[in-house]
């Protein structure tokens, strides 16, 4: 019987510190995502979670967290603080439920969580996600998922308590993805 691996330290970075970690948090992505063959279709790939982040790293509460083990990262998650109406958009917006979620000045919006495959399954990705609460201190937070009840990301946002706020698609051909809710009660 194996020792199982010591829990992984956190370190929290801001939105300065993002643009010298993106090839690291890149081929952590890609670990984390391989074999995912729709994940790719859906048109995400280390190139976009470049981009994303870049582009997310503008934000003025932008959050990142990163889990080490060994002296390396062997998972990430980000975030920001944002309003209902850019998160959820013009479409979705009145359809959130509870209501309060669409008019709440406590929403942070989670972009992404991954972590390295033999990490998974071990209490990383609920660390970095715990991490992350604690340093956005909102009383809502939304994340995006692939569709599909049976993914494995998808059990552990239900077992975080998450719940399924509607579908949501950036575009008319951008993929549909699953619009998930979480009510902290954090009112910070």
């Amino acid at each position: 019987m194996s020792t199982p691996p010591s829990p992984p330290t956190l370190q929290r970075y801001g939105a300065s510190d993002a643009e010298p970690l993106l090839d690291t948090l890149a081929d952590v992505w890609a670990e984390a995502h391989a074999g995912h063959d729709d994940v790719a279709r859906a048109g995400f790939t280390p190139a976009t979670l470049r981009r994303q982040i870049t582009g997310h790293a503008q934000h003025e509460a932008f959050t990142l967290i990163t889990a080490y083990a060994a002296g390396q990262i062997i998972g990430f998650g980000y975030g920001f603080r944002c309003s209902p109406d850019y998160w959820f958009g013009e479409r979705l917006l009145p359809h959130i439920e509870p209501r309060e979620a669409q008019t709440t000045t406590s929403l942070a919006g989670i972009c992404e969580l991954a972590v390295r495959g033999g990490w998974q399954g071990l209490g990383a990705g609920t660390r970095i996600h715990a991490g992350l609460l604690e340093a956005l201190r909102a009383e809502w937070v939304s994340l995006l998922s692939m569709p599909g009840c049976e993914r494995p990301e998808q059990r552990l946002y239900r077992k975080l308590g998450y719940r399924y706020a509607g579908p949501y698609q950036a575009g008319a051909d951008g993929p549909v993805l699953d619009l998930l809710l979480l009510r902290t009660g954090d009112a910070s």
